[in-house]
């Protein structure tokens, strides 16, 4: 309930909500929270100098993570979505003690929705070596339900794939299958997509699948996780105009205004390189 609390204290409808990543990946969540929140402006934080998260120590995630917070704080941001699964399954409950707005990661929202569709119980989970090494879907799907069979694996080479394009090519299908097949083996009905990149290969990953198997994208269920907790405080933004999205990087402007709009499917004109101390 502190998080309830949290958002009762002196914050206006109007204040933008912050998200952030170790880089590009998040631009899916921030996608889909443009899409289920038309009217809120977001403040996009990718932390391009020194991504892959994934394949770093949980000292290093949280101290990035920590830094990160606090710059968006300091944009007077009324919630802070962690976009980022490594930094959301390793540094969460860091980021709470030192907001005095709400941190809301990916975890649970994807963990809760993947239980909702299941129908044998049989969810796998693919990700990048942190996520899958933190074991933190694991933990969260049976925190929320003991009787379930959650089956992991790390599937870096999807975060190239998407990054460059290579989504719907021959190449992206045999990475697929390759990562893939023991799922079908192991007769899963539900996977959780744990990394904000592969939303991006989507079609597929459901073609190497099949439509039978249900895919969740964690940062669509955390945007409509926000919307939840916004109207549950009144702190929807009121106005009638689109909102206004600035995004903020640590390094390679152009490559993240390039990518982004592959990711966004729309141009993006506010990318400011920023140091963070």
């Amino acid at each position: 309930m502190i998080i309830f609390d949290i958002m009762k204290k002196n914050k206006s409808p109007r204040s933008p909500v912050g998200v952030f990543d170790s880089g590009i990946g998040g631009l899916t969540v921030a996608g889909s929270l443009f899409e289920i929140l038309p009217n809120e402006n977001i403040i996009y934080f990718g932390d391009t100098a020194r991504l892959p998260y994934g394949t770093k120590s949980k000292e290093t995630v949280t101290k990035y993570s920590i830094e990160i917070t606090k710059f968006l704080l300091n944009k007077n941001v009324k919630m802070i979505v962690v976009a980022c699964n490594t930094a959301s399954s390793v540094a969460l409950h860091h980021l709470r003690k030192i907001s005095d707005v709400p941190v809301i990661g990916v975890i649970k929202p994807g963990s809760k929705a993947a239980l909702a569709v299941t129908d044998n119980y049989k969810i796998g989970v693919i990700g990048t070596l942190g996520t899958i090494q933190s074991f933190a879907y694991k933990t969260q799907i049976h925190k929320l339900e003991k009787d379930v069979e959650v089956f992991s694996k790390a599937c870096s080479l999807f975060v190239q794939l998407a990054e460059d394009g290579w989504t719907e090519n021959k190449i992206a299908e045999l990475v697929a299958k390759e990562y893939l097949s023991e799922f079908i083996k192991l007769k899963i009905d539900t996977l959780i997509l744990g990394c904000t990149h592969y939303p991006i290969l989507k079609k597929t990953i459901s073609k190497v699948l099949g439509k039978k198997i249900r895919l969740i994208d964690s940062g669509e269920e955390t945007a409509k996780e926000v919307k939840r907790l916004l109207e549950q405080f009144h702190l929807l933004n009121p106005q009638k105009a689109k909102g206004k999205h600035r995004f903020f990087v640590t390094d390679f402007q152009k490559k993240f205004k390039e990518i982004s709009e592959r990711f966004l499917g729309q141009p993006i004109h506010d990318v400011k390189k920023v140091k963070l101390n």
